[in-house]
């Protein structure tokens, strides 16, 4: 029986998603130049990744260091391709210079890709409001997890909004999964699960030996044990 708890594993390339695979990974997050917080992969590196493994790969649409959308043509080009090659889940989300949501850039993607299901990633820990960004952009189609620290600065500062957020869920913009990530740590998890969470991302905890380190099986192991063993029985009940 699949367990109830979401394990989302940064992933590079091939080799990265197959040893997230292999560590008991539930899906992947594929994007390029973690120098820049991830950028969207190659059309190439999707399709082999595809090839590679049999789990979900939510592709990265996104060009540029930053929360700003920049040249959205472009954008809806890597869409539309990563779209004809078979991608069916991405992450997005771009603020305005008000740090407000972009709505016009958003809206334009998501026409692009459909009706598939997509993320909205850590913009929102940069947000103005977070609370009015989650209600502005609650109609839009296909939106069903945030990626969140619950700040900008990492999950330590960030605990009290997402137990907050967590306490919220069936609120009017609060239906999309929330999903934990942003300098998440395994002692972080208790509480987390207690608050009924129950999908959490890691990128630089699966590579003990650093970004210019493939992800390490073991590593990503080691949290699907702990999600398993504390935050899966937490759910469950």
């Amino acid at each position: 029986m699949a367990t109830p708890v979401l394990l989302e594993v940064i992933a590079l390339d091939a080799r990265d998603a197959v040893a997230a695979q292999t560590g008991g990974a539930d899906r992947l997050e594929l994007v390029a130049d973690m120098r820049a917080d991830g950028l969207s992969p190659t059309v190439r590196t999707f399709a082999e990744v595809r090839a590679a493994v049999d789990i979900p790969a939510r592709v990265m649409l996104r060009l540029a260091d930053g929360f700003a959308a920049g040249d959205a043509d472009a954008l809806v080009r890597v869409a539309c391709d990563m779209r004809a090659a078979g991608a069916e889940e991405f992450v997005l989300g771009f603020l305005d210079a008000r740090d407000d949501p972009d709505l016009p850039v958003l809206e334009r993607l998501v026409a692009e890709l459909d009706g598939c299901r997509w993320t909205f990633h850590r913009a929102i820990d940069r947000a103005a409001d977070r609370d009015a960004l989650r209600r502005r952009l609650a109609g839009l189609p296909g939106l069903d997890t945030y990626l969140t620290a619950g700040s900008g600065d990492g999950v330590d500062a960030g605990l009290p909004t997402l137990l907050a957020e967590a306490a919220r869920r069936g609120e009017p913009g609060y239906a999309p999964r929330l999903m934990v990530g942003g300098g998440l740590r395994l002692d972080h998890l208790p509480r987390l699960g207690a608050a009924g969470l129950d999908a959490f991302h890691i990128g630089g905890a699966a590579r003990p030996d650093g970004w210019d380190a493939p992800v390490d099986a073991d590593a990503v192991r080691k949290w699907r044990t702990a999600l398993d063993a504390g935050v899966g029985s937490a759910v469950a009940h």
